[in-house]
């Protein structure tokens, strides 16, 4: 055999260094962090309450508020917040992922026989990612599985349902509108005097009406027409009547935390 075949597989030219770990590494690192943190920051206002539904967005939806009992003694109530939890553990996994998709992009730079070295590296990288989940929802609702989306948001609706007395109106006909934008939920919570005479359907349309305003990016439209399609369903089983008193104030509860 020619010697001259075996050139091409000794000494530094069997690597083309263009694909060598030791630089393909960091600059998968780089890209992936600049994409997440780009995306972070272009959505950011979407998960803030003020960014999403300012004082005539308010306004607009209180008047569909009024019209809409006109027509019934339902007592509705559209509540909006940021994030339904804190999700510490969403944070904790975003810190503790970075540090291990730093250990694997860094590995051929980090000094692997100074642990001591090393372990601060992912120290920093880890706090690095545990920081951002905490700042940037974006980047923490990556880390927020969809079930314990569903429980979170299902036990605060709970909670705003009793904590502003909707539970308490006369003919059990409280209504609950109840958004989550860090959790992208949605949910739709009535009184037994209510669902006891409306069936599956109700929820679903309710709930479709205002997830068809939020996808086209108005959670003010989506309220409004959640708003007007329970007055619509609950019109016949529970018509106004002369002298019925406003047992809920109308407004919407906007909460930043």
């Amino acid at each position: 055999m020619d010697p001259s075949t075996l050139i091409a597989w000794t000494g530094d030219q069997a690597v083309l260094p263009w694909f060598d770990v030791a630089i393909l590494g960091p600059v998968l690192f780089a890209i992936l962090a600049g994409v997440v943190l780009l995306l972070s920051l272009v959505r950011r206002e979407r998960y803030r309450v003020v960014g999403v539904f300012g004082d005539a967005d308010r306004e607009a939806v209180r008047t569909a508020l009024v019209e809409a009992e006109k027509r019934t003694v339902a007592e509705i109530l559209p509540v909006v917040v940021e994030r339904s939890d804190p999700h510490p553990a969403a944070r904790w996994l975003a810190g503790v992922l970075t540090a291990v998709v730093f250990s694997m992009c860094f590995a051929a730079w980090l000094p692997w026989e100074w642990p001591a070295v090393v372990f601060a590296g992912q120290f920093l990288a880890g706090a690095a990612g545990y920081l951002l989940a905490g700042t940037l929802p974006y980047f923490q609702r990556l880390f927020i599985g969809e079930k314990r989306a569903t429980a979170v948001v299902e036990e605060q609706a709970f909670q705003e349902f009793y904590r502003n007395g909707l539970h308490r109106t006369e003919a059990a006909t409280g209504v609950l509108l109840f958004i989550s934008l860090l959790e992208r939920r949605v949910v739709v919570f009535a009184d037994e005097g209510i669902d006891s005479v409306v069936d599956d359907t109700f929820w679903r349309d309710v709930d479709d009406k205002v997830l068809e305003g939020i996808r086209a990016g108005s959670i003010r439209d989506g309220l409004i027409g959640g708003i007007q399609r329970v007055a619509e369903l609950v019109e016949q089983p529970f018509p106004w009547k002369p002298g019925d008193r406003n047992e809920v104030p109308d407004r919407v509860i906007i909460r930043s935390e």
